[in-house]
């Protein structure tokens, strides 16, 4: 067994390596870029390299830097993770002839799965169901809207080289084909540095299903069940789950054998994953194999008991897997949720900087134990006051839950993303908990197409409603009261000027157009119990209790008996009286007054935020890297105006309506804010 071992890459996956790494005795070395000098990932590992500057490009992508800092530390062998480095075979390669292990596959099976083309072949001659399509390079747009024409649309335009989302679109047309086939072309040349482009049936109401398979260099391989990631927001997985709520056992067992069919023809050696896309009569078809970790392997260590990491490292050392196929197991169910470092309610824009707040829900679970499963757990490279930066993925964490069934693991997973505080920068938490909410999600009855269908016009807070809005009143109203309680306790008042406590409040429900709701309540203590209040809101009775402090951001209790987890903070930027109740998604501001406040505020003039049309603005924090109009210039609807970069991805703004440029306000190069203005029409 190897002695030391490098990771070659950041954040949670670089954490997630090390955990297991320690648990088996081994040491460990980060590499990491300028940008990460004070990532957690560095400051867990025994030893750090610094590769370069922040640019991936410059840092984590140079396999030399990465080379040599294993040969100058002494490790043994390199996981190179997921990402980055972890699909190039030139590297493995490399690593190989270094006389280090790779902690993968060999270089010869990443370069027959690595090349989509290529893996169709293998994969129709070792048996495995594959979807009709082009699987040659094509040269032009114009033959690939012909070779279109002939699959019969829709088809999928798809990057030989392409992976997370980049290099891929669908066409239900000629002219969708055409901009598609360029576009993937661009972006494929521009992250990957290969441009070959092919293009296969696309397959209506799809399921995506995924089977994890395990080898070893002694010519066994496993299959550990199968992952469900249907829920996918623009080709990026967004709640993954195991096993599918979807397919039969027949059709698991199936998918399974072609999958280590297709494995054993490429002699794989290592933990790798078989993507099938899957139709509605539960038909299945290769799509492509990932040679690597997948960000979703959790899932499958919670319903299988294994350490997916630990088994990597060990077939990687030379040792036989120790299970049989008839070994691997199927307990309870699993759900992941990626929480991302995007604003759901601006296009899910990515959103960086400091994380002011960072407090994950309670772990039960953890990273490389088998043993405490049924729980919650974490996978994060990052910690309270850490930076997110521009420069890489928008990933912050990863949240697992396991419970005994499906309908266990979604109330455990909404729980915890009641209690997961995240302040400083924007999370996808709020549509995570719409989607965990939703009633075709609850039912198992989604495919690829889900959040496309439901959230055509994008995500907005009305599209969380709350199931019941007057029990956050009645919590906004038990804090307030239970701090006036507190305040009317302190010691030193004047006589006559004392706090008064009272029973009788208004909760106002502010809103951003001014149209303000006025909720009546009466609270009464409990007599001889701390932390507990009965409120009346409307008629309804709310009795709760709960033991967290005042000052706590995240509330934990019971109301009526049953359990809640929310989340409180008093003030906002415009607003230092408000009180901000988050729960099950839904974000509620409120001012907690006397009935006689309440009447004063309701004859304050409301103050309408400035008319800001003509201008465009920056929806994000990120880079300007094109700027398509100049003064004078005359801009219809629809029509590109900038182009800016965050996070690996592309972002291009367009004008709302025709007009003529007055001023451009920013250049070329520029890192701007959110709501900076670019260009103002006249």
């Amino acid at each position: 067994m190897f002695t030391k071992i490098l990771i070659a890459n950041r954040g949670e996956i670089a954490c997630r390596v090390i955990a297991t790494a320690k648990k088996m005795g081994i040491a460990t070395v980060a590499v990491y870029s300028e940008a990460d000098k004070e990532a957690r990932h560095v400051q867990l590992a025994d030893e750090a390299v610094l590769l370069g500057p922040a640019p991936s490009r410059e840092s984590y992508l140079v396999a030399d830097k990465i080379i040599e800092a294993a040969r100058k530390t002494g490790a043994q062998a390199i996981h190179p993770g997921y990402g980055f480095l972890s699909e190039n075979e030139a590297f493995a390669k490399r690593v190989e002839d270094e006389g280090m292990a790779f902690i993968g596959p060999r270089h010869f099976s990443i370069a027959a799965m690595g090349d989509k083309i290529a893996s169709k072949k293998l994969a129709k001659e070792a048996n495995v169901n594959t979807i009709p399509g082009w699987n040659d390079a094509i040269e032009s747009a114009e033959r690939a809207v012909e070779i279109a024409r002939d699959i019969g649309y829709p088809v999928m335009i798809k990057a030989s080289a392409g992976g997370g989302g980049k290099g891929l679109r669908v066409a239900f047309n000629d002219k969708e084909a055409l901009e598609g086939f360029t576009s993937c072309r661009n972006e494929a040349r521009n992250s990957f540095g290969d441009d070959r482009i092919f293009i296969e049936k696309f397959v209506e109401q799809p399921r995506h299903i995924e089977i994890q398979v395990l080898g070893d260099s002694h010519g066994n391989v496993i299959y550990l069940n199968e992952r469900e990631c249907s829920i996918q927001r623009r080709h990026q997985k967004v709640i993954e789950e195991a096993p599918s709520p979807f397919i039969s056992d027949a059709t698991r067992k199936a998918m399974g054998e072609q999958a280590v069919a297709l494995a054993k023809a490429v002699k794989y050696q290592s933990a790798g994953t078989v993507e099938f896309v899957v139709g509605k009569d539960q038909d299945f078809y290769f799509l492509e194999m990932n040679t690597r970790l997948q960000v979703e392997h959790p899932v499958t260590e919670c319903i299988t008991g294994l350490d997916l990491v630990e088994l990597m490292i060990r077939v990687a050392a030379g040792e036989k897997l120790p299970l049989a196929q008839a070994d691997v197991q199927r307990n309870g169910w699993a759900i992941e949720c990626r929480i991302n470092a995007e604003d759901p309610f601006r296009n899910f824009l990515p959103s960086t900087g400091r994380l002011v707040r960072f407090a994950p829900p309670a772990q039960s679970m953890f990273q490389s134990n088998t043993q405490d499963l049924f729980g919650v757990r974490v996978d994060t490279g990052v910690q309270d006051g850490g930076e997110i930066p521009m420069f890489y993925d928008s990933m912050i964490a990863k949240l697992i839950v396991h419970g005994k069934d499906r309908a266990e693991a979604i109330q455990k997973m909404r729980e915890a993303l009641n209690g997961f505080v995240i302040r400083g920068i924007s999370s996808n938490i709020p549509f995570q908990a719409a989607l965990l909410a939703h009633p075709r999600f609850v039912a198992g009855d989604f495919n690829t197409g889900f959040i496309a269908e439901h959230y055509a016009q994008g995500f907005r807070a009305e599209d969380v409603p709350h199931a019941d809005p007057d029990f956050m009143v009645a919590l906004a109203a038990f804090v307030r009261r239970k701090s006036r309680e507190r305040a009317a306790g302190l010691s030193g008042q004047l006589p006559g000027y004392g706090v008064k406590v009272g029973h009788d409040y208004t909760v106002i429900v502010l809103s951003a157009d001014g149209r303000h709701r006025h909720s009546r309540v009466h609270v009464d203590e409990v007599v001889g119990q701390i932390g507990s209040a009965v409120v009346t809101v409307a008629g309804k009775r709310y009795a709760l209790n709960s033991p967290s402090r005042l000052n706590d951001v995240c509330i934990v209790g019971e109301c009526n008996g049953q359990p809640f987890t929310a989340q409180i903070e008093r003030g906002t930027p415009r607003n230092p009286l408000a009180l901000v109740v988050q729960h099950n998604g839904t974000r509620m501001e409120t001012m907690v007054v006397s009935p006689r406040m309440a009447e004063l505020h309701a004859l304050m003039p409301f103050k309408a935020p400035a008319d800001m049309s003509k201008y465009v603005l920056s929806p994000m924090p990120g880079l300007l890297v094109d700027v398509a109009v100049q003064p004078g210039q005359k801009v219809q609807a629809g029509e590109r105006v900038a182009v800016i970069e965050a996070m690996k991805m592309e972002n291009v703004l367009f004008a709302a309506a025709d007009g003529v440029v007055s001023k451009v306000l920013a250049a070329k190069g520029d890192s701007l804010v959110v709501d900076q203005p670019i260009v103002e029409f006249g």
